[in-house]
């Protein structure tokens, strides 16, 4: 079989590769992982150093829904006007 020299290196696939049967097809992957993976204290730590930007999460102070109560028997309808839907059965029996 062969395979392109593009997804070779886009997967990172040296001379051999480990083949894998699955129910759904053959996995062909390489013999070691792609990148080592990461601790949970690593991964904590690389996340920690990106810097993210939050600022589009701004908007959602003014949505509103802070004032809604959440509360069960207290909740409204936020998005859409309650609709009035009537079954089969309900359309029969007002005739």
């Amino acid at each position: 079989m062969r395979i392109p020299a593009t997804t070779l290196a886009r997967y990172r696939i040296g001379d051999s590769v480990v083949m894998e049967e699955r129910t759904e097809g053959i996995l062909l992957r390489p013999r070691r992982s792609a990148r080592p993976k990461l601790s949970w204290e690593d991964t904590a730590l690389a996340m920690s150093a990106e810097r993210e930007d939050w600022s589009d999460w701004d908007t959602a102070l003014t949505d509103g829904l802070d004032d809604v109560p959440w509360e069960p028997g207290k909740a409204k309808r936020v998005a859409e006007p309650k609709r009035g839907y009537q079954t089969s059965a309900k359309r029969r029996s007002k005739k």
